[in-house]
């Protein structure tokens, strides 16, 4: 996939730090979209991983029930993961500005992003770097939905659908090198309730 210019434009190119200076402690997913990313991090993540919680906030939605290791978390706001129980190590660092990511090569056995994609402005050269501080064979999850901040969200993310950004993520692995063919899952709940959708798009460093 080739990227129009001004595909990762956005109507507010103010500092994002000033945009993130607030603390926001709430969930940008409903109840029943929750759960069912708690059951696909319950299937994806392994045992005794390492992860990186990537754009994290105060909540990182690791289901209670599986034993892993050291979760570090990178976001734009420190109040936000200081509240999160699940962190134990974080940072505040804005990766629109720099994507160089703080850690060493081959740290982790998993990295998480959870509906912030929409936000990343140079996201070829953040998978690049994913794929650098993953283990061999480690897994990149991008977990995605239809809410977001519109005037910080990429121009290119507004005018897909969400069948369309599958396929705009799996451009960024593909674009980026160093991935497996991605995998995309639809984790929409199921049922006759009205809820948040959910999908997930996922590839393995090679």
């Amino acid at each position: 996939m080739e990227y129009p210019e001004s595909s990762f434009d956005r109507e507010d190119e103010s500092d994002d730090s000033l945009f993130y200076l607030e603390p926001r402690l709430l969930v940008h997913i409903d109840d029943a979209a929750i759960n069912e990313l708690g059951k696909y991090l319950f299937d994806q993540l392994p045992e005794g991983a390492t992860i990186l919680d990537l754009m994290s906030s105060w909540r990182s939605h690791i289901p209670g029930n599986i034993v892993i290791g050291e979760v570090y978390g990178l976001g734009m706001n420190s109040e936000e993961m200081s509240n999160n129980p699940q962190l134990d190590h974080w940072i505040v660092k804005d990766i629109n500005k720099d994507p160089k990511l703080p850690y060493e090569e081959n740290l982790f056995d998993a990295v998480i992003v959870v509906v912030s994609v929409q936000y990343i402005t140079d996201p070829i050269e953040i998978f690049k770097e994913v794929n650098r501080v993953l283990k061999k064979n480690g897994k990149f999850h991008v977990v995605y939905s239809n809410r977001m901040f519109p005037t910080k969200a990429t121009k290119i993310w507004k005018v897909f659908d969400d069948i369309e950004r599958a396929s705009l993520i799996g451009s960024y692995f593909a674009n980026s090198g160093g991935w497996s063919v991605p995998n995309a899952v639809n984790l929409s709940p199921r049922g006759h309730i009205t809820s948040d959708p959910l999908y997930a798009v996922s590839a393995q460093k090679e």
